[in-house]
């Protein structure tokens, strides 16, 4: 630790992202990316990009790109704030909405960047326990808040709240935000982005990195209502102007115009999940339903840290989480055929032996 860092810098627990080795013939099911490519539209934007566009500076609010959102989601554009992934729009949620004399609300197995954003923030909190099976009780949350954070379909669990229960809580909580962090939610969920015209309390953030495949260009956005919005605005324009480059720009908009390419790849993950947890339940594993590109599971006798090892020195790699009602589950990404195929034949081999 230097003597030269700020005090807070000596208090952060920084988030630890998924590992991302540098191995030839890996089998990846650690960090829930897409086993499809981008929409051959957004690789067709990019690569006829004029390249001498980037010595200019690009449009510090993205607004085709927001149209592009607002057109695919039935809302005004100025519902839409876009940011350089979702974390970093998640970030000026937290400053900008949740810094507040009351704690905010979130669930004790989530994702683990909210604790980490409190500690940047300094903003206190409250962690509100799943249930048994691991399930968000929104009932749970009836109690004074500076605001409430969730993901759905819930990360790590796969686990997905329905919108009845979604609604029934915005109606018992009017005098905070609620945020809805569907990271995950094309993958057989249904969005609380038709909830917002009705409460202006609700924020609605949502990422391409997963079912449109563009991780490697970091575009995240929430829709909720203008003053929300604003209020992110302020935030990111005393921040960084400018979080969305040129390329990012263009291959979104693109993304949002390949809707027969979005729809086919999601459909072909879901059969795959399909098709995973049923060879997993062949093998003993007890499978979290799951609405989400991963699954979160548990073998009914094998260790999981073991298990996890074995599948490492196979060249197959999984995401073990080491908290303590969860030390038993492994999250499984959902791969291409190939890859699942070998994750459940190296699986039944350290079972079976």
């Amino acid at each position: 630790m230097s003597r030269f860092w700020s005090p807070i810098v000596h208090e952060l627990e920084p988030y630890v992202p998924g590992e991302q080795p540098k191995v030839a013939n890996l089998v990846k099911l650690n960090t829930n990316e897409n086993p499809y490519g981008p929409s051959p539209k957004a690789l067709a934007a990019i690569q006829s990009y004029d390249g001498d566009q980037l010595r200019l500076y690009p449009d510090p609010d993205a607004s085709d790109l927001k149209q592009a959102i607002a057109d695919y989601y039935h809302v005004d554009s100025q519902q839409v704030f876009v940011g350089n992934g979702s974390d970093e729009v998640l970030a000026h949620i937290f400053h900008g909405l949740f810094q507040q004399s009351a704690p905010i609300l979130f669930p004790d197995i989530s994702y683990s960047f909210y604790p980490v954003y409190c500690g940047l923030y300094r903003i206190d909190y409250a962690l509100i326990a799943l249930d048994d099976a691991l399930v968000i009780n929104t009932a749970d949350y009836a109690r004074v808040n500076g605001g409430i954070i969730f993901p759905n379909p819930n990360a790590p669990t796969g686990r997905f709240l329905e919108l009845d229960e979604i609604d029934s809580l915005l109606k018992r909580n009017t005098d905070s935000v609620v945020v809805v962090d569907e990271a995950y939610i094309d993958f057989g969920g249904e969005s609380a982005i038709t909830l917002v015209d009705r409460y202006p309390n609700l924020l609605v953030t949502q990422t391409l990195s997963k079912s449109r495949s563009l991780a490697g260009l970091r575009i995240g956005y929430a829709i909720g209502h203008v003053d929300l919005i604003e209020a992110l605005t302020r935030v990111k324009d005393s921040f960084n102007s400018y979080p969305l480059d040129s390329l990012a720009i263009a291959a979104g908009i693109a993304a949002f115009e390949d809707n027969a390419y979005f729809e086919d790849t999601c459909q072909r993950v879901i059969q795959s999940r399909e098709t995973v947890v049923t060879g997993l339940t062949a093998l003993g594993f007890d499978v979290i339903p799951s609405a989400a590109n991963f699954v979160f599971v548990r073998h009914q006798r094998e260790d999981a840290s073991v298990l996890a090892e074995g599948l490492r020195a196979q060249g197959v790699i999984v995401r073990h989480f080491k908290q303590d009602r969860i030390v038993q589950y492994l999250r499984i990404t959902i791969g291409n055929e190939q890859d699942n195929q070998r994750l459940l034949s190296v699986l039944h081999d350290l079972i079976t032996d």
